[in-house]
């Protein structure tokens, strides 16, 4: 094999885990922004039924994004360098939010099952905490993918990175920002999708109706991004709609289109298969659209890549790694999620 195509080979391993993130971790963001926002008669309710929801797994699945960020400096050094130095402060910040929602989240159900009521303000201040951290990071990841897309993150030989353009601050850009509106918005539509399966009774319709807002915003938020795209991430915008990849992006949105109706139409096991599909879909075809890049236009996979003994070893390691991971993972999940519908 290849050097160049052992590089794809671990590209795409590392895009595996992205999907994995998204699917599971960003469901997890989701159910924080919906206990910040949650209102109604049934608020606490709504609050119970997402801890119930992410309790079992919800620091499980960062182990996805451990994976991805072992591939990317394994295997892609000069690259991930590139990146970390570039986006430093969006990506430390986001990372920083994930460490503040699980201790604000840990300590919250403590102080709500064994203090008094005198530290109700406590548990008030957690909560907070907990659902602003759940907005921050997604938006923060959303934008550290926008700039590394937007061809602005440049780098040379030397290893100096910087970014070009008229903002004073390189990753904030409209395009960047909207892209990380955009994956606070699909968490947040993914977790109400999944919420709705995990419900019964009126709590459910809070939740479908939510789903239905966010997969709304969504939407337009997804063709606003679009149209930033063609004037600040052009080159993208044309590997989009490239013959190779616009089959994948519309199977992305026949997906979206069919866990719209099967929300709106009480299909809820079925609308999370079509959602999770949607992301899944999507973020494949964004990662066929940058196959070459892992920064448009100045670090390809083939010339950031690590010798080919590193990757050979890599990819002989990973079947190994899966098949401890994923049935482990299946089977936490499987042990809780039962425990929890014999409980309801």
């Amino acid at each position: 094999m290849s050097h160049e195509s052992l590089a794809y080979g671990c590209a795409a391993s590392a895009l595996v885990g992205i999907v994995f993130y998204a699917l599971l971790g960003g469901a997890d963001f989701g159910g924080g922004v919906w206990d910040l926002l949650a209102s109604g008669p049934r608020k606490q309710r709504q609050r119970d039924a997402i801890a119930h929801a992410l309790g079992p797994v919800w620091e499980a699945n960062h182990v996805w994004l451990i994976f991805v960020i072992v591939i990317l400096f394994t295997c892609f050094p000069s690259g991930y360098c590139a990146l970390v130095v570039g986006l430093f402060l969006p990506l430390h910040l986001a990372l920083l939010g994930i460490m503040l929602r699980g201790a604000a989240f840990v300590f919250r159900n403590f102080v709500q099952k064994t203090l008094s009521r005198q530290h109700a303000p406590s548990a008030r201040a957690l909560a907070a905490i907990f659902g602003i951290a759940s907005v921050i990071s997604p938006v923060l990841m959303g934008i550290s993918f926008g700039a590394a897309t937007s061809g602005n993150l440049r780098t040379n030989q030397s290893g100096a990175v910087w970014f070009e353009g008229a903002s004073k601050i390189g990753w904030v850009s409209p395009y960047s920002v909207m892209c990380g509106l955009l994956a606070l918005a699909a968490c947040s539509y993914l977790a109400a999708v999944y919420l709705t399966a995990e419900c019964d009774g009126a709590l459910r319709d809070d939740f479908r109706r939510r789903a239905i807002w966010a997969g709304t915003i969504t939407a337009m938020l997804a063709a606003l991004v679009l149209i930033l795209a063609r004037r600040e991430a052009r080159w993208f915008t044309e590997q989009l709609f490239s013959p190779v990849v616009l089959p994948i992006v519309a199977l992305g949105m026949l997906l979206f289109a069919a866990s719209a109706i099967t929300v709106w139409g009480g299909w809820h096991r079925l609308a999370c298969f079509c959602a999770a599909g949607q992301i899944a879909v999507l973020l494949i075809g964004w990662g066929v659209a940058q196959r070459q890049f892992l920064i448009y236009p100045d670090v390809t996979l083939a010339g950031a890549a690590a010798p080919a003994a590193t990757l050979r070893f890599v990819l002989k390691c990973l079947p190994i790694g899966f098949a401890l991971l994923i049935p482990s993972l299946g089977l936490l999940m499987f042990v809780f999620k039962r425990s929890a519908l014999e409980r309801g």
